[in-house]
């Protein structure tokens, strides 16, 4: 009547509901964000967690996640007095000697043709001119120090934040799963929801462990390695790689850049350095990585490099982070949903009635 469509009116009040929550995503997103952080890192804990429950001998769960806090903060402060003093005096180190190394690297070598001799001061050039950008900013910025200081501590005041919401995660994480199958009545849409919420839990908890384990050896052989080569500033670079490895794909080719430079500045051992850079990467992507994931993150290459571009737009450094995990969980969702539609559609009709 009228020309009224009710399907059409549905439709359309579904997209305006729809465009809504992607707004209000987008307007609380940093704290999205830290419950997503706070998410992660209960995932991290969780196997430490259920480890320690199962052999206290008192049964409430909050006292294994105490003591599993009690160990974290313990083996981070080993951590920052063992290998964060060395990484802390090395970049002094790196600051203090650029700027002579570089101009030692900027002579002609009698060794080398000039299209060679060219390229290195090209190099130079550019390094330097982002140090001089860099240094001018810095000077730029004295006048707002205070507003920087105050943003800072704004900031810090996350890393408080995000062990508690994991606390809270950890204790209740069965509960609140519980009761978001509470909301959904009984039949396919239920047995949807718990197959997918099972999902993604194995997703997060594979991707988060494998990642901190994929740092963990990239620290571990960069440091070993570098040592043994006798590459100035280790440590440090190790640090640079395994951090770096955060970022999927664009981390780890920036990292090696980075200690490829450096090592070039510094005149040790280049070729080595990048013979090794290239057959660590080989391992790692294709034996540990596979190996770590497991079958929860399949995720194309050229997907993830879009993902990795696109949340580096929308969302920063935050949105490289979380580009994988997101393409994941949007992929498994896909694939849950259509099985689900296929054992419908394959599911035999009730009996017939004569």
């Amino acid at each position: 009547m009228l020309g009224f469509d009710r399907k059409a009116a549905g439709y359309v009040w579904t997209a305006a509901l729809i465009l809504l929550l992607l707004v209000l995503i987008y307007l609380v997103r940093k704290t999205l964000f830290v419950f997503t952080l706070a998410i992660l890192f209960a995932y991290l804990l969780s196997p430490l967690v259920n480890f320690l429950d199962r052999w206290l001998p008192t049964r409430t769960r909050t006292a294994a996640l105490a003591l599993s806090y009690i160990i974290f903060v313990g083996v981070m402060v080993l951590l920052g007095s063992q290998i964060g003093s060395r990484i802390v005096e090395q970049s002094k180190e790196l600051e203090k000697d650029l700027p002579a190394r570089m101009v030692g690297w900027e002579k002609p070598s009698p060794d080398l043709s000039p299209a060679l001799n060219n390229f290195r001061t090209q190099i130079v050039a550019k390094v330097r001119q982002q140090l001089t950008e860099g240094s001018s900013d810095l000077l730029s910025g004295i006048a707002q120090a205070g507003l920087k200081a105050v943003s800072v501590a704004s900031d810090l005041i996350y890393v408080v934040i995000v062990p508690i919401l994991a606390f809270f995660f950890l204790q209740d994480g069965q509960v609140i799963r519980q009761h978001i199958l509470d909301m959904v009545n009984d039949g396919a849409r239920r047995e949807l929801l718990d197959d997918l919420m099972a999902d993604v839990h194995l997703l997060l908890a594979h991707y988060m462990r494998a990642l901190v384990l994929l740092c963990l050896a990239a620290f571990t052989a960069y440091s070993m390695v570098f040592s043994i080569i006798g590459v100035p500033y280790g440590v440090l670079m190790a640090a640079v790689g395994g951090l770096l490895e955060f970022i999927p794909m664009l981390g780890p080719l920036t990292a090696g850049i980075l200690i490829v430079i450096v090592s070039a500045l510094a005149g040790s051992h280049v070729v080595a350095v990048l013979i090794f850079l290239l057959a660590y990467r080989v391992f790692q992507d294709y034996m540990l990585s596979p190996h770590l994931m497991g079958q929860g993150v399949e995720v194309h290459p050229l997907l993830v490099l879009f993902g990795v571009f696109a949340g580096a737009e929308v969302a920063g450094i935050a949105g490289t982070f979380l580009s994988v995990p997101i393409l994941a969980l949007v992929r498994i969702s896909y694939l849950r949903i259509r099985k689900s539609r296929l054992s419908q559609q394959l599911r035999p009709a009730g009996p017939v009635t004569r």
